[in-house]
């Protein structure tokens, strides 16, 4: 058992692989609805589908594994216009993100708050918070976060 102010190794550090990672935690959520507004018309659209996405979230610090959220989400599709929708999932992840808000805002504050090199910001976000990000992806987001705050000056 360690005590406070020991230094313990992490078990995984040397790993050059992320497949040699141990395996995510799953958690289920779930965004099904049977009817929902049509975001163009506001008219009550009936389901026509489910899909499943993925997402990588904060880690468990007690297990020291990743988390995934496998996300299920309905798929609508409104006869009044003619328009296919998936239901909002924005809550929990940007469109088409492999990570969930807290996973990128964290990163972004590393960086830019903490100021601390991309590749540094990677370890440190699997060290503490067992999320695997590539330190390119973190560059993308702060860059992508800079012209967010450039253009609303």
């Amino acid at each position: 058992m360690s005590r406070p102010g020991e230094y313990v190794a992490d078990p995984t550090e040397g790993i050059i692989h992320p497949n040699d990672l141990p395996p995510p935690k799953t958690q289920h959520r779930s965004r099904i609805r049977d009817k929902c507004r049509c975001p163009h018309c506001k008219y009550l659209a009936r389901q026509n589908g489910l899909r499943e996405r993925s997402l990588h979230h904060l880690g468990d610090s007690l297990s020291g594994r990743p988390v995934d959220i496998i996300l299920r989400y309905s798929l609508h599709y409104c006869c009044k216009c003619k328009f296919h929708f998936s239901n909002d999932t924005t809550d929990l992840a940007p469109p088409k993100a492999s990570y969930t808000h807290a996973v990128i805002t964290l990163a972004i504050r590393l960086v830019v708050e903490d100021g601390l090199p991309y590749r540094s910001a990677s370890w440190h976000l699997w060290r503490d918070h067992r999320v695997f990000v590539p330190f390119a992806t973190i560059q993308n987001w702060v860059e992508a976060a800079g012209e967010k705050n450039l253009l609303q000056h």
